[in-house]
């Protein structure tokens, strides 16, 4: 039993003539299992449908003609293929065709198991670089995160050191100004004597109670209040440099301090007074005036 040819066997399994010549010429002829890979690999190829054009043979000179032999030789290879076809029952054709059906068949679950094989290989490569990506986001953000907590935690220590600052050079202003007005207050306070009790008063004489400290509230310049507690010799002139410090006067607003009940401005003198001496102990309250 002669076999059908590539091409032939191709036709009669449903492939078009002109895919089937295509993958017959691209394979050399080497076999239906080369051209059935060929056309499987191809189905998808845009020129795979244009009508083939197999390639031109070179022209025999014009005084070149075939030999005897080859002649011969052409004329016995087709009467032997004719004969091969000829004695090719109905039902041989057929188990071949089936054969290469199969073949088919395998073939295509073959690529198909292989593009599955191929598309989850893909499925795990995109799955890696989707977590790989989001490994490099959060990194990104704790990063980011980090820096910023450092950031606030240095505008922390930042505004730590400033406000200390602040308090030190109050501290450094109230004792600069106790050591230059305290001996001043203490004299004229130690300078004041008890009126001496009369002998016809009945009972011992009220005891008049001494503060230490005067809790100083203060009007700005906005309407807003700040208070704060001094020591009852310190001068004036600390109430003002808190002010100063804590208010919120203008930069280069010159200003003075007053008191509205009685009504009193305190002068550059009057700075230099004990709290105690100008009459704001145990409390008072003063309003901030320009000047």
């Amino acid at each position: 039993m002669s076999d059908l040819t590539t091409l032939e066997s191709l036709l009669e399994m449903g492939f078009d003539r002109n895919r089937a010549e295509r993958a017959v010429a691209s394979t050399g002829n080497q076999g239906i299992e080369q051209a059935m890979d060929w056309l499987m690999e191809h189905e998808n190829d845009p020129d795979i449908d244009e009508p083939y054009k197999p390639p031109v043979l070179e022209a025999l000179d014009d005084d070149q003609e075939p030999s005897l032999g080859d002649a011969v030789a052409s004329g016995e290879g087709s009467q032997i293929g004719e004969a091969d076809k000829k004695a090719m029952t109905e039902e041989d054709k057929q188990q071949q065709v089936k054969r290469l059906e199969e073949l088919m068949r395998l073939k295509q679950a073959e690529r198909r198991e292989r593009e599955r094989a191929e598309e989850l290989e893909k499925e795990k490569q995109r799955r890696k670089q989707g977590q790989e990506l989001q490994q490099i986001r959060s990194k990104l953000q704790d990063d980011d995160m980090k820096k910023l907590a450092e950031l606030r935690r240095r505008e922390k220590m930042e505004d730590k050191l400033a406000r200390q600052r602040v308090k030190e050079k109050i501290a450094r202003d109230r004792e600069e100004r106790a050591r230059k007005f305290g001996g001043e207050g203490t004299s004229s306070t130690s300078s004041v004597q008890p009126s001496p009790v009369s002998p016809t008063s009945q009972g011992p004489p009220p005891t008049k109670k001494e503060y230490d400290e005067s809790r100083i509230q203060v009007r700005l310049l906005d309407g807003s209040t700040i208070t704060a507690v001094f020591k009852a010799q310190e001068p004036l002139a600390a109430v003002r440099v808190y002010v100063q410090v804590n208010g919120n006067t203008p930069e280069g607003q010159d200003f003075t301090l007053l008191s509205p009940y009685p009504r009193h401005v305190y002068t550059d003198l009057d700075m230099e007074k004990p709290l105690k001496e100008l009459g704001l102990v145990p409390s008072a309250v003063l309003v901030v005036t320009k000047k």
